[in-house]
Order: C-alpha cells, then sequence, then structure tokens
C-alpha cells in the first residue's frame, strides 16, 4: 500500500464498515511506520483489472513489536468473496510476520463476522477471549485470536 491507495482504500473500508471504519490519518499513520530499516508495518493492497483499469479490491495490514504481530486490518471486496483474496493478504501478512521474526499473531474480529472468523480458524488461528464493545459506535464484542507462527510455518511446509 501506498499513499496513493488510501482514497479507494477508504472508499471500500466506508463500504465493508460504515459504523467503524478507519480515518484517512490512522492509514496515513500506519503507512508512516512501513518504510525503511525499522519498519514496523506491512500494508498491501490488492487490484483487479477490468477493461484495462485497475480497481482496488482488497487490502490488509500488520503491525509487528518485538516478537509480536498483530492484524491490524484485512478486507476483501464484496464482489470478491469466496474467490479467495481473503486468504491471499492474510497469506501475505503472516509470510511478513515471519520476517518480522514474531512468535505470535494476534487479531480482533467482530463476533457477528463469522466469514472472517473461518478463514482464520482455517489458518490454525484459536480464540483465546473476548474485548467486550470493542467496535464502536456499535458496541459489538470482539473475538481474540492468536496464531503460534511456527505452528503455521510447519503446516504449510507439510502442505507444500
Amino acid at each position: 500500500m501506498r499513499w496513493w491507495d488510501i482514497a479507494p482504500v477508504l472508499d471500500l473500508e466506508h463500504e465493508l464498515f460504515p459504523e467503524d471504519a478507519w480515518s484517512v490519518g490512522m492509514f496515513w499513520s500506519e503507512l508512516a511506520h512501513a518504510r525503511g530499516p525499522g519498519a514496523t508495518r506491512r500494508y498491501v493492497v490488492a487490484e483487479s483489472f477490468e477493461e484495462g483499469r485497475a480497481r482496488l479490491v482488497g487490502y490488509a495490514g500488520l503491525a509487528a513489536a518485538g516478537d509480536l504481530a498483530d492484524v491490524q486490518t484485512i478486507a476483501a471486496a464484496r464482489d470478491q468473496w469466496g474467490t479467495g483474496l481473503g486468504a491471499r493478504l492474510l497469506s501475505d501478512l503472516l509470510k511478513h510476520a515471519t520476517a518480522f521474526e514474531c512468535d505470535e499473531v494476534l487479531l480482533e474480529v467482530r463476533v457477528d463476522n463469522t466469514r472472517a472468523q473461518k478463514l482464520y480458524e482455517r489458518f490454525g488461528f484459536e480464540p483465546i477471549g473476548f474485548r467486550r464493545g470493542y467496535y464502536q459506535p456499535g458496541n459489538v464484542d470482539a473475538l481474540v485470536m492468536r496464531l503460534t507462527v511456527q505452528e503455521y510455518v510447519q503446516g504449510t511446509e507439510e502442505t507444500d
């Protein structure tokens, strides 16, 4: 993700998460930590090419601190659901969690987002708790999930 991706990312963000969408400042802040030798973030976008034009259809972000990474955001346009795009975005983030030398990856997911929960479970994430009222202003709880990176790496080596 680059600065010029922020506007289309925000369009998709507001379409998918109208009540608790990130602000432009939040994306700028995250991208500020995604470049250079001390980078602690990984943000990516996915594009679809139709009639010679690129259209942003997904994005994802990861933050790393010490031996812990956190999936900050992941989203795929509705017309991309079921295509494997979410899995490809998550795979990229997990690859970079390994590059950041993280032992664990955490994430929060809305308790009512079973589609995303199933994706994370396929990758080996396990529920470890809840954050009550995490998503505002709707006061929706978050399910906290954790993945041990070493187990993920071993699992992917067995399927390669």
